[in-house]
This record gives C-alpha cells, structure tokens and sequence, in this order.
C-alpha cells in the first residue's frame, strides 16, 4: 500500500480536461491519473490503489470498449480486491452487464456527475477499508473459521467467506474440489448458516447403484416394484424445508438426471409408482472432484441441469495449496483420535512436524486424518513420530508465487514463512524465530508489520 496520508485513487481516463477536472474534485484523496491500459497498469503496480475509476474509451480504441475491458481484465488479475469503477457512455447497458461480469465493483454511465460519482467513490473506499479489516481479523484466526473447517491458511478464507454470503441465498450451490478435501462439511455450513429448519440429508451418488439411487432421492409408493412391500419416502422429500447433498453428483445417469432437473425446474416431485405430484422446498448443494464441463461436452451429463446445480460455483483447494494447515489440522486430530481411543498420545514430534508440513497429501485432508489415527494407535511413545506416520520421504516444492511487484513478493513469501514456523512450533515465538534464523525482537516486528497473530 502507499505511504501517503491520503487514500490512493487511480483515474484512468484519456480526457486530459476530464482528468484535471477529477483530480481537482477529489482532493481528498491522493489522486494518480493514467491515460491509457499501459500507463494504468504501471500506476496499480506502484501505488497499488484500493479503488479506480475506469474509462471503457481508452486509446487505440476511444470510440469502443475493447482497450477498456482488458484494462479491467489485467487489473483485477493483478489485485483482485481492488474496486474498479467503470465509467462509461458506449451502449451502456451492455456495457454495464459485462463489466460487472467481469468483476467491476460498480458502473457509472457518462456524462460524469462529480457530486454523483464522488459518492459511489467514497463508499468504494468504504467498503475496502472494510473488506482489509476482515482480511486483517482473518490472518489472526488460527482456528475454526466456519463450522468444522478448521485452517489458518487464506485460500480457506476466501472459501468460509464465499459460503457465509451464499448461505442465506436461495440458490443452488456447486462444490468442487478432490476427494478429502472437506466438500461434506462445507455443505454443512451451508446449511447451518442458511437459517433453514429442516434436515440436512447427505446422499454419496457414486456409492449407490444406478438401479436403486433413484427410488433413493424419490421414494416409491407401496407395489411400485417387487419387494416395495411398503411406501418409501425419498431422501428429497426428507429434506423438505432443509438442504439436501448430492455428493458425486457427475454419477448420476442421464436418465435420472432429467428427472432431477425437472424437480429443481418446477419444486415438484413423484415418487416411483405414484401419480400424485409432491410439492417440496429442499435446498441443493452438490460436489464433485470430477469435470463435468468436460462430461457435457461429451454427452454424459446435462448442460441444462449444470446450470441449474451450479448457481454459485466454490472451488475448495487441497491441501497443498493451504500453507501451515497440514500441521494445524494434525494437531487437532491428535487431540481428537488421543482422547476418543484413550491413549497416552498427546503431541507431534519435531521430526514428525517437518515431515507433515514437507509431505504433499494427495488424498488431502482424508488422508491426514487416517494417518494421523493410524498413527496414534501404533505410536509407543506420548509423541507422534516420522516414523509412526510412515509417509514417503518426498518434499513439497515451493510454488510460484505471481505478486503485483517486488514488495509483494516479499509479504507473501514472509506470510508463508511465519505461519509455517509457527505451525511448526506450536505458536511458540522462541522456537519460530530460531527456525526462521531471525531475533524473537524481528519477529514480533514482523508479527506486527504483516498483523499476524501467534
């Protein structure tokens, strides 16, 4: 961020007038003016604005939108927090539409109102100001961040943050993301923070056979089949008023999959057998590991169920991709696994530490969780050691991390470092900053620098 007093705010605008005009009406701001996408890519890169005002008519192309739209495009590519406000007279609406795909915070249709378009700018500030201050709170959160997920890592962050706005949404809700990765207990959390009062029913579409998963989801009525000695309720019926989880949901055959459309189409359901439509109010949140934009290309989902399942997309990462988790989340499961098989298991190893955080976990958080219970009951010490978990003696590799600039690089390196030193010693700042090779005085400079929290 820059060292000035005054919030930055970037105009990009051709208009040499226009930009003397804005520059002298928003002076309470430290106004940086760019002319063109170069110009205003190099201006993000240096004084890294919270918001930007953004003219669609930039040269080569002022009389259209083309230059404008990739401006907007590499800037959110960038900094993705940053608030673009694009302002615009070329066919406003359809303009409009596709800014706002594309990520833009608000729109604004020339001629500019200084007095109209200095509010929407004001509460931009606003609302990154507050959005910082989340992100803030969240790096000091080492624990449960939404329901049972339990991380310290931003990538999850950003995924809780998702959820808690689309719970109370009556959409459909899409998770994906590899097998163990959590997308069970991410549908909880949909759930509990949705407010509905019905049950949540979960049902594994892969683990049930093609013949019986639809009597599963839609019941059956008394004689529909041989052995239906009985009517049977449906796992959608069971979730009336509350959510049901199609896990696996790239396993459901074609046939039944145009009768699940036709229930999220319409709300209503028939049971097999039955001639009496059934009006219900369940929710859908589904997962897969699989890609199924790859399957409808090919036939074997369909395109028009897709969307319908697929309101809000969340893509959850492994566990690679959350830096410090794999020691936090083992630590837990040693608690949980030493108190549940009492034994005399209380603590991870420091070799046992190193070889957890090195490890890649294909499998995830599943595979974590079996080693560590596997490791508790073999273990003869009160430690977990490398040896009791038994993992491959492979590395992790540092991952390319692409920044805005050389500053950033360092923060997100330095991030990294301190949540894995502290992860490795159990939040203990003589013991990290020794890892790290550094003074317990720097690292609480540190510490306060980047405001995190042991």
């Amino acid at each position: 961020m820059t060292d000035q007093k005054h919030p930055v705010l970037l105009i990009v605008e051709d208009d040499e007038g226009l930009q003397r005009q804005l520059k002298w009406a928003y002076e309470g701001y430290e106004v940086v003016l760019a002319g063109n996408r170069e110009s205003a890519i190099e201006a993000l890169r240096l004084h890294e604005p919270a918001v930007v005002t953004l003219d669609l008519g930039l040269p080569p192309d002022p009389d259209g939108t083309t230059e404008g739209f990739e401006t907007l495009t590499q800037i959110l590519k960038l900094k993705p927090d940053t608030k673009v406000i694009v302002a615009s007279g070329h066919g406003a609406r359809e303009s409009m539409l596709k800014a706002i795909g594309l990520g833009a915070y608000d729109f604004y249709r020339k001629p500019v109102d200084i007095d109209e378009l200095g509010l929407i700018v004001a509460r931009a500030f606003h609302v990154a100001d507050i959005e910082a201050e989340n992100r803030r709170l969240e790096e000091t959160n080492g624990g449960q961040v939404l329901g049972s997920i339990i991380s310290s890592a931003p990538e999850m962050m950003k995924v809780a943050k998702t959820i808690e706005r689309v719970a109370s949404a009556d959409v459909s809700v899409m998770l994906l993301g590899a097998s163990g990765t959590g997308k069970e207990l991410l549908a909880r959390a949909v759930h509990e923070k949705s407010g509905r009062k019905g049950e949540f029913i979960a049902i594994n579409c892969a683990a049930i056979p093609e013949t019986l998963l639809e009597a599963e989801l839609f019941g059956y009525e008394r004689g529909a089949f041989t052995g239906a000695v009985k009517s049977n309720v449906g796992k959608i019926e069971m979730a009336e008023g509350g959510t049901l989880f199609l896990d696996e949901v790239g396993d459901i055959p074609l046939p039944l999959q145009v009768k699940l459309l036709r229930f999220l189409q319409e709300r209503v359901i028939e049971r097999i057998g039955g001639r009496q439509p059934i009006n219900v109010d369940t929710r859908i949140v589904c997962a897969t590991h699989q890609d199924l934009e790859a399957m409808i290309a090919e036939g074997r989902f369909r395109e028009d169920l897709y969307y319908r399942l697929a309101e809000i997309v969340v893509k959850i990462p492994s566990l690679a991709e959350r830096p410090g988790d794999s020691v936090l989340l083992a630590r837990h499961f040693v608690n949980r696994f030493g108190k549940d098989l009492n034994t005399k298991i209380q603590s991870l190893s420091a070799d046992a530490i190193a070889a957890i955080d090195a490890y890649p976990w294909p499998g995830n958080v599943r595979e974590l969780e079996n080693r560590i219970k596997r490791a508790v009951i073999m273990a003869d010490g009160k430690s977990v050691t490398a040896e009791d978990l038994d993992l491959p003696g492979t590395s992790n590799p540092e991952e390319e991390s692409l920044a805005l600039n050389l500053r950033a690089a360092r923060e997100v390196a330095d991030r990294r470092a301190i949540r894995q030193a502290l992860s490795r010693t159990d939040n203990n700042i003589s013991g990290a900053a020794k890892l790290l090779g550094i003074s317990r005085p720097t690292l609480y400079d540190l510490l306060k620098q980047y405001q995190l929290q042991a």
